[in-house]
């Protein structure tokens, strides 16, 4: 049994051990807990008011980031993105550690405990449901783009109050490129894999030619043009990044979803792999961060949340792998961190307190004007 004491200080410390890479690599001030006044709340809560999510998913550990040794690896994050935001350097994951689980219990607020392979829905309330339900929101302004299968079903939760036809609109990147190709190029199935835990898992997902003919009309995209595309790019989550493109110029949507996930190829064991995939989320998060700047519809009223969904294994730990996995459940694979940029939100400063991951959904629905009423966490007041 792990002591959850000792744990504790191991995720402070390595808050407090960030902050100080922080302020002496990106020269952030050191923040602390800041209310605003109601008139100043409803000055930055503009009607328009949009947010772009993106989970930094796969987990990345600080040696391979913000560790001075790491840091060359998320460039964009360090000099571009961190400087312009409010940075939390402990963020805390409670749950389970599998990918989907733990990206739905982001979504919700709610840890979930199915089991993590299992083609089904999250049983809490997703943040897109109460954002539709509360503010009477049309489908099409709430999505999610998603590089793995097993994420067909995280846009809408089986709970009886919600559920069907109130949640988000669920793209896979992959699904379209499989449709572009018949599913018969081997030009791409490095990037057609379902994911890197395990090869065995591929989940039914629902929809047909119907759908992905909607989906061409709403993007304004061919299976031709998307083939071409394709054709160009390296990764599940650079046809992902494209995607959203895509939606942020022809929908426009209020609440966008983005989860990345190419750091998880951690999971074969080649290190090289695992710092390419930092390298390219790292990149990728950027160019998001550029795009919500330059599109007419996003720039000067988005908000833009970063947050791992959990790290990976300590090198020290007898019971792990290192980078390779995330199964210890220990203080280095649950102790993450959260970037906040964009509208209404303090630039250049960093808060090492601790932050649960269910606080996310609390904090959406305090910005947006949501009321995510049965979420476990609370929200962060440091950025509304």
């Amino acid at each position: 049994m792990r002591d959850a004491s000792g744990d504790r200080e191991v995720s402070r410390l390595l808050a407090c051990t960030r902050r100080d890479f922080l302020r002496d690599a990106a020269g952030v001030a050191i923040g602390s807990a800041v209310f605003r006044p109601s008139w100043a709340r409803a000055a930055a809560s503009r009607p328009k008011r949009k947010v772009v999510v993106v989970t930094f998913g796969g987990g990345a550990r600080d040696q391979e980031t913000f560790m001075p040794e790491g840091q060359e690896n998320i460039p964009h994050l360090m000099r571009e993105l961190i400087p312009q935001a409010t940075f939390f350097t402990q963020v805390v994951n409670h749950g389970i550690l599998g990918h989907y689980v733990a990206t739905a219990s982001l979504a919700t607020g709610v840890y979930e405990t199915f089991n993590n392979f299992a083609a089904v829905s999250p049983q809490s309330p997703t943040v897109f449901e109460y954002f539709r339900k509360d503010l009477n929101r049309p489908s099409s302004d709430a999505w999610v783009v998603a590089p793995s299968n097993g994420f067909n079903r995280i846009g809408e939760s089986s709970h009886r109050s919600y559920g069907m036809g109130l949640g988000a609109r669920v793209i896979l990147p992959k699904r379209l490129l499989t449709a572009a190709t018949s599913g018969g190029s081997h030009d791409y199935q490095h990037l057609l894999r379902d994911n890197y835990e395990t090869p065995y898992f591929t989940p039914d997902v629902a929809g047909g030619e119907f759908e992905l003919q909607q989906l061409e009309r709403i993007l304004k995209l061919s299976v031709d043009d998307f083939k071409t595309h394709a054709e160009t790019l390296s990764s599940p989550d650079e046809l992902s990044v494209y995607i959203a493109r895509q939606l942020m110029r022809q929908v426009a949507p209020s609440l966008l979803w983005i989860t990345l996930h190419d750091i998880d190829v951690a999971h074969a064991g080649a290190y090289s792999l695992y710092i390419e995939g930092i390298r390219r989320t790292d990149r990728l998060c950027g160019e998001l961060w550029k795009a919500i700047q330059t599109e007419p519809e996003y720039a000067g009223n988005t908000t833009l949340f970063i947050l791992p969904d959990f790290g990976r294994d300590s090198d020290d730990d007898a019971g792990g792998n290192g980078f390779q996995h995330h199964r210890t459940g220990d203080a280095l694979s649950r102790t993450t961190w959260l970037l906040v940029a964009g509208a209404g939100v303090r630039e250049n400063v960093v808060f090492d307190r601790a932050v649960d991951s269910t606080d996310l959904v609390p904090t959406l629905g305090a910005m947006m004007g949501f009321n995510a009423s049965l979420a476990q966490g609370k929200p962060i007041s440091e950025v509304l």
